[in-house]
């Protein structure tokens, strides 16, 4: 079965005089997917957003958003399409329902077909008892949630978020997380950019870490942290036993122990599946090392993306590659 992707780019380049802000991006998203787009700042995230929105073009390479040419058919890439940037949009000084209202209008929607869209989106984003206040009185979650209802006028193939919920406190990032499930669930596909790895980790049903203008690494988060393994850690009851115990977990492992004196712990890298927790300690008690705690655990997308993104870049090769369209 031949997949469809709703955002494709082969070898997408974009210069800036001398800086390469992209260097060959290939990206597959399949229709109706969550893909979390994570990188430091100046990877190319929100380069790659422009063009695909086709505020900028690119230099090199291709694009298609919706099975669109973003250069070819910027007009109807733009009709299939919903954006959220990084910083709010929306129009402090009017209320909540006249910005969704005025976007209404923008989009081509007049009457009743304009006014009966922005005041359902009020509705289903919580904002219905605050629609007629001034939104520059509102929180800043508040403000996201609309500028987010805003990007969902036209009822969008595809929603490009560039950072959405950056400033925001938990809660407000909560809600914006559950809108974002919402419309994954009725079938809208959506790229995410993001620093907040928790974030992709909850949202996305694949992820691309992109470094110096170039995927590193693609698949599903599982899948992400399954690269690196799992991370073993052991505490001894004696500084004595430290060196002991890091013997036992090069044998096991093959890895690079880390010593603690301090938190009197040893630390390696397990990339092992079949290693258990229970082997390990009996290995150790067999050593004749004595434990006073140990632990096995995944390891989180935060340890992945600093993994990829800290490796020197002539070893960067791309980890996994989607399967390329037809």
């Amino acid at each position: 079965m031949t997949t469809t992707y709703a955002v494709l780019s082969e070898g997408l380049e974009k210069s800036y005089g001398e800086v390469h802000a992209l260097r060959g991006l290939d990206l597959a998203v399949p229709e109706g997917a969550v893909c979390g787009l994570l990188g430091p700042n100046g990877a190319g995230k929100t380069t790659a957003v422009r063009i695909f929105t086709t505020l900028t073009a690119p230099t090199g390479g291709r694009a298609l958003v919706a099975g669109h040419d973003v250069t070819r058919d910027p007009g109807v890439v733009r009709r299939a399409i919903g954006v959220t940037g990084q910083y709010a949009s929306v129009d402090g000084d009017l209320t909540g329902r006249e910005n969704l209202r005025l976007f209404a209008r923008l989009a081509g929607l007049r009457g009743s077909a304009g006014r009966d869209r922005a005041d359902g989106l009020l509705e289903r984003f919580g904002l219905g008892e605050a629609a007629d206040r001034v939104a520059g009185t509102w929180s800043g979650g508040m403000k996201r949630r609309l500028d987010l209802a805003a990007g969902l006028i036209t009822r969008p193939r595809v929603l490009f978020l560039d950072e959405p919920t950056t400033g925001l406190d938990p809660a407000a990032r909560e809600q914006i997380w559950s809108a974002v499930r919402d419309l994954a669930a009725e079938g809208t596909t959506v790229l995410l950019t993001t620093q907040y790895l928790e974030e992709a980790d909850r949202l996305a049903d694949d992820v691309v870490v992109v470094d110096r203008g170039r995927a590193v690494a693609t698949g599903a988060p599982a899948e992400l942290k399954a690269l690196i393994g799992a991370y073993a850690e052991v505490a001894v009851a004696a500084r004595e036993a430290l060196s002991g115990a890091a013997v036992v977990l090069d044998r096991l492992t093959g890895g690079r122990p880390a010593l603690d004196e301090e938190r009197l712990t040893v630390g390696v890298t397990v990339i092992d599946p079949g290693l258990t927790l229970p082997r390990i300690v009996r290995a150790l008690d067999s050593a004749g090392v004595p434990v006073t705690d140990a632990s096995l655990r995944p390891p989180t997308l935060d340890e992945v993306f600093l993994r990829l993104t800290r490796m020197p870049a002539a070893r960067k090769e791309p980890v996994a590659q989607k399967e390329n369209a037809a």
